[in-house]
């Protein structure tokens, strides 16, 4: 019988292995994983439900199933600003309850008040308040037919990471990767694609020429991906020195953002349109 559990802290590192400490993923909070193994002390390997595993830290995980089956069934909504509170009390004074990056899940348990104050709970049942204008809609799927709002929308999300520092494995505004990048701003949006720099099969992302490139499509380097913007640019998050994080770049010659390295070892381009 599979066994499910939540996420407790903002973020929780998932290792390649508890041996070696190098992080392949992070999982953020409120997030569901699928426990595979728990043949380590400490550890559990777990998927997550876009189909990525890892070894999570056993203290990282709610894995209560009373708790994991309530929450479910609740109501969600997604964390959209870069980090944020949730307090005791409806009021900047509050007592600390709970940290969330953008991506991090949480439950309405109200309506806001007047001063925008919203009462939520996070997976493993803490309860405090946050600002309404701090969530978004928690989306699980996504219409095609709606192109051009969509592309725009994961356009203007992506640019939200513009200057967060370069993290192998990261996938938040405290630091992130190429992939975790593109497959974040993918996900806050409904729409699953494969974690690392890579068109893979079974996923909605599927080859297209440089030529037909548009907004929100992506670009594939050997182990690096970036999305494409328009107009020759495109956003990643990348350690090249100088860059150390998430910038612009382009691979038009007379832009001054060029990166001739990058536009001479373009491997694919894909969209999920």
């Amino acid at each position: 019988m599979a066994r499910f559990a939540v996420v407790i802290p903002p973020v929780a590192p998932l290792m390649v292995h508890p041996d070696t400490l190098e992080l392949a993923d992070e999982v953020l909070c409120g997030m569901v994983v699928e426990v595979l193994e728990d043949s380590l002390p400490g550890w559990y390997k777990v998927r997550t439900h876009y189909r990525y595993e890892g070894f999570a830290r056993a203290d990282d995980l709610c894995l209560d199933p009373e708790t994991v089956t309530r929450w479910e069934g609740q109501k969600k909504l997604l964390v959209r600003r870069s980090y944020i509170d949730v307090l005791d009390a409806p009021k900047v004074q509050g007592g600390w309850v709970a940290s969330l990056p953008r991506g991090g899940i949480l439950s309405p348990l109200s309506e806001p008040d007047e001063k925008g104050w919203l009462r939520v709970m996070t997976g493993d049942g803490r309860e405090g308040y946050t600002k309404e204008g701090f969530l978004g809609p928690y989306i699980t799927d996504w219409d095609p037919a709606d192109e051009q709002r969509l592309r725009k929308k994961l356009v203007d999300d992506a640019l939200e990471y513009m200057g967060t520092q370069y993290r192998w494995g990261g996938k938040t505004p405290l630091g992130i990767d190429c992939s975790g990048l593109c497959s974040q701003v993918y996900l806050n949006n409904g729409i699953i694609i494969y974690r690392d720099a890579a068109i893979k099969e079974g996923f909605p992302l599927h080859p297209i020429s440089r030529e037909e490139l548009k907004p929100a499509d992506l670009i594939f380097f050997p182990g690096h991906v970036a999305m494409y913007i328009g107009e020759g640019r495109f956003v990643h998050s990348t350690a090249k020195n100088g860059s150390d994080g998430v910038v612009l770049n382009s691979l038009e010659p007379s832009d001054p953002l060029f990166r001739q390295d990058l536009l001479e070892t373009i491997t694919d381009c894909g969209s999920i349109f």
